[in-house]
């Protein structure tokens, strides 16, 4: 039996096309002692994939060319030559742009909880990499407390959207969204509650920064860096905390990335800027996933999940998180038949 694989074929230079992947047929990987044979069943696609394609550092090595892309996914154990995996389980882990994959003692996966009542996608985007990265990064890297005004870029996607809502949840006193376009605006005010959404393709984004947030920003989760980055800067309020996620402004860029220029203003402000990778918090996940199942149980946190079909389409679903054209969590579906129980 084969093993389709989408590899990297030449680090890409602004978006990736049709010359950065190669779709490739391999033998199916065979299952070694204490080792776990997974069908995947869905890839996450996520914008950090973009970076681990350059030839330059990061938390991470690079992808090699002529390796499998490096991503996050689910699958279901088909063999099993250990205790850590029984045959049925579902599981969440580094899969790899690919139809199978294998857990190893350096590559282990996640055991998702029988009886959620939640579905293999929902776990996948709120229980995810995601959902987590929007959790801690608010509650512990933005030391979010109950009256802060938060503000969130990237508010319409997998992890601004969940961020907002937490915060509303713990009582935020005012949640602003930004994001591109009235569509999405629109969509992150109706569907996951922020009080306000700013469209940062409208102009003058400092000064309509200010008018929402007139005492100033407390805390700012920040998605995409550049120039919105730069105009919350510009408004923040004394002891503020700006959470550095992402900056997916500028992992295409094919020249310097962007500086930002109003940093003064933590120092006016006294307030803190810190990055963060959700790794970090890898010994708390289960805190995390509790908190958050609980909230999509009772309908606290609404999600949205843009499902593309077929492996062979997750470069084009990566282009997307670029294009603003996904809605909610991206997952490419490997095989419908992977579901939770």
């Amino acid at each position: 039996m084969q093993n389709r694989q989408i590899v990297l074929a030449q680090r890409p230079v602004g978006m990736v096309d049709e010359t950065t992947t190669s779709l490739v047929a391999t033998e199916r990987p065979v299952c070694g002692p204490d080792e776990a044979l997974i069908k995947v069943g869905l890839l996450s696609i996520d914008p950090t994939i973009r970076t681990w394609m350059n030839d330059a550092p990061g938390y991470l090595p690079p992808i090699g060319i002529g390796d499998v892309i490096r991503a996050g996914g689910a699958g279901v154990v088909v063999e099993s030559n250990t205790p850590r995996y029984a045959v049925g389980d579902v599981v969440i882990g580094m899969t790899g742009w690919q139809e199978w994959a294998v857990a190893t003692d350096e590559n282990k996966f996640s055991v998702v909880p029988k009886g959620l009542g939640l579905d293999l996608p929902t776990v996948m985007n709120v229980l995810g990499t995601t959902g987590l990265t929007a959790y801690f990064g608010l509650m512990d890297v933005g030391q979010f407390k109950a009256g802060d005004v938060v503000v969130v870029s990237g508010a319409g996607g997998a992890t601004g959207s969940v961020v907002g809502q937490i915060a509303k949840a713990k009582g935020a006193s005012k949640v602003v969204g930004i994001a591109g376009g009235p569509e999405k605006c629109a969509e992150v005010v109706e569907k996951y509650g922020f009080d306000e959404c700013l469209d940062y393709r409208e102009a003058h984004l400092v000064r309509r920064i200010h008018e929402a947030c007139p005492k100033g920003v407390d805390v700012y989760f920040d998605n995409v860096g550049g120039e919105i980055l730069d105009a919350v800067l510009a408004n923040i309020a004394m002891y503020a905390r700006i959470v550095v996620c992402g900056a997916i402004s500028q992992y295409n860029a094919m020249e310097k990335p962007a500086g930002i220029a109003n940093t003064p203003m933590l120092i006016m402000r006294r307030g803190r800027m810190q990055g963060f990778i959700v790794f970090d918090f890898a010994s708390r996940y289960a805190e995390a996933q509790m908190a958050l199942a609980a909230m999509v149980l009772d309908g606290t946190l609404a999600h949205r999940e843009h499902l593309v079909q077929g492996l062979e389409h997750a470069p084009e679903a990566l282009n997307l998180l670029f294009t603003g054209g996904n809605h909610g969590k991206t997952l490419v579906v490997v095989d419908e038949s992977v579901q939770l129980a």
